[in-house]
């Protein structure tokens, strides 16, 4: 019995640091860590030269392929980037482990100390960050070759599309807290809606509908609910006159049926939560410009990236909470 505590002490001393991270962390306010977070951001940009943006997109990317997989694990720090550890220490490394930069170096990993303490620890968010970047670097810090850095290492199109999007999105607000959300209708208008994800829909072959419909009145303005980049705008058989934000979660936010855009919103426009990008309609069923095939309606979704595909999920959850929280904020 002596033993199995015995055992048990030791065990709890080696996890300890670990757990402790993670509960300092939990002490802390989300102002706090956004300032931390960008404070760590400032110093990889002056020790590597890749602007905090590109390193806040990287981060904010990983972050939010982190809570759209299980194989993943959370992060314990405050930075999100995962590195692998093959990655890391070099594949042909024996010491999956392995902090020695040295070492490291010999078996072609790219861990670094990136705080001078003589380590290369894959848990330390300086190393972390300034390895990720000192990646980037390498292949140079202006735009374009920051997008080579970032093709050699995801090799996924989609990936670099993101992560340019979120670091549009930081430089344009110069904060990292963009947790505001809002209703995607005005509060003062008329509008019902019910949760209808999952529901069978037959126009074009059977399938799921993967959203919610809000129905409201021709020409009531459809609003971005969050801060993001315009990924996509025109024309969709099913969701007519359509236009899809990205959030800096990855996430992208799909509006249809819409009877027209608001002027100046083009792809590549940044959004912030109650900016207007269109107006409600009866569009889509069809060809370009088909529309009153159903009563006029915001289809609104929501789909997750994991890095490897996207899938729909329940927007409904979302947006009561969002309208509860408008609602709230007017009564202050």
């Amino acid at each position: 019995m002596k033993y199995i505590i015995g055992v048990c002490l030791i065990i709890c001393l080696f996890i300890s640091p670990t757990f402790g991270q993670a509960s300092v962390l939990e002490e802390k306010s989300s102002e706090e860590i956004f300032a931390e977070r960008m404070a760590l951001y400032k110093k990889t940009e002056a020790l590597t030269g890749v602007p905090w943006y590109y390193i806040a997109g990287v981060d904010s990317y990983e972050r939010g392929l982190r809570r759209a997989r299980n194989d993943l694990p959370d992060e314990e720090g405050y930075v999100g980037i995962f590195i692998p550890s093959e990655k890391w220490v070099g594949v042909e490394n024996p010491n999956s482990e392995d902090t020695s930069p040295v070492s490291i170096s010999l078996f072609n990993g790219i861990g670094l100390d990136g705080n001078g303490d003589g380590l290369a620890d894959q848990t330390n968010d300086e190393d972390l960050l300034y390895t990720f970047a000192h990646m980037l670097a390498s292949f140079g810090t202006d735009d374009t070759n920051l997008r080579i850095g970032l093709w050699d290492y995801y090799q996924r199109d989609k990936a670099i599309e993101l992560i340019k999007g979120h670091a549009e999105i930081y430089r344009t607000f110069g904060t990292l807290d963009l947790r505001k959300r809002v209703f995607p209708l005005p509060l003062n208008y008329n509008y019902s809606y019910r949760g209808t994800w999952g529901h069978s829909r037959g126009w074009g072959g059977r399938r799921i509908h993967e959203g919610t419909d809000l129905f409201a009145g021709y020409g009531t303005p459809v609003r971005s609910t969050t801060y993001g980049i315009v990924e996509l705008k025109g024309w969709n058989k099913f969701g007519g006159w359509r236009i899809g934000i990205r959030d800096t979660n990855n996430v992208y936010h799909y509006y249809a049926h819409l009877t027209g855009f608001e002027k100046g919103v083009e792809r590549g426009t940044i959004v912030e939560p109650g900016t207007v990008v269109g107006y409600v309609g009866s569009s889509g069923y069809g060809k370009p410009g088909t529309q009153g095939k159903f009563p006029p309606h915001l289809h609104y979704g929501m789909y997750k990236d994991n890095g490897y595909f996207e899938w729909s999920f329940d927007p409904y959850p979302s947006l009561r909470a969002w309208e509860k929280l408008e609602r709230q904020s007017r009564r202050k």
